[in-house]
């Protein structure tokens, strides 16, 4: 009789778990998402740039500690702030935006560190080229947005990539550094 009241109890321990477990969608606000990248020149200074375009959403599941991402950007939405730059960017020597107007981020691995998340692995796609990325994240929080009424989540990610993994060679043989640093704020907003 104690071994059934005990696996009773277990039982609905774990279903009260489970219950309470809640996976949320949240789409990625424009407004509060930028994608950058940063890259040195010549050991002298830093070239930086940013995607204007982008889009996606997220699964999480915090209780459960788990969630699901997908970001897509528009190559040829890069913006360093100097158009001839802008379209040497977006010409095949280096991300080829006619051929590969898309650059992609999937992933459905979280790690968090209590309730927060504390890095996201996933598969990143640039020049049709896929490998496996790592987003570690330098802040995380959540909170109920007075404006729009609903919960927001996000945070500051970022990793470096060595970009000749993508076949993106250009001017290394002229010193140009092959790691790029990405960056990534990204808020989403609860649906």
């Amino acid at each position: 009789m104690r071994k059934s009241l005990l696996g009773l109890a277990v039982a609905a321990t774990l279903l009260s778990a489970v219950a309470h477990a809640e996976t949320a969608t949240y789409a990625l606000d424009p407004t509060h998402t930028f994608v950058s990248f940063e890259i040195g020149h010549f050991g002298t200074s830093t070239n930086k740039g940013r995607f204007d375009k982008k889009e996606g959403s997220v699964q999480m599941d915090r209780a459960g500690k788990s969630g699901k991402l997908e970001v897509t950007v528009d190559t040829a939405s890069i913006n360093t702030g100097t158009s001839a730059f802008d379209k040497h960017l977006q010409s095949p020597d280096l991300f080829d935006a006619a051929k590969y107007p898309t650059i992609k981020f999937v992933s459905d691995k979280f790690v968090f560190n209590g309730d927060k998340v504390a890095e996201i692995t996933g598969n990143l796609t640039l020049l049709g080229k896929t490998q496996p990325v790592t987003l570690k994240a330098n802040q995380f929080n959540c909170y109920q947005s007075p404006m729009l009424k609903r919960e927001v989540c996000g945070g500051d990610f970022e990793t470096t990539i060595d970009r000749t993994a993508f076949a993106m060679n250009y001017g290394v043989d002229w010193g140009f550094p092959k790691n790029v640093r990405l960056i990534v704020q990204a808020e989403g907003v609860k649906q």
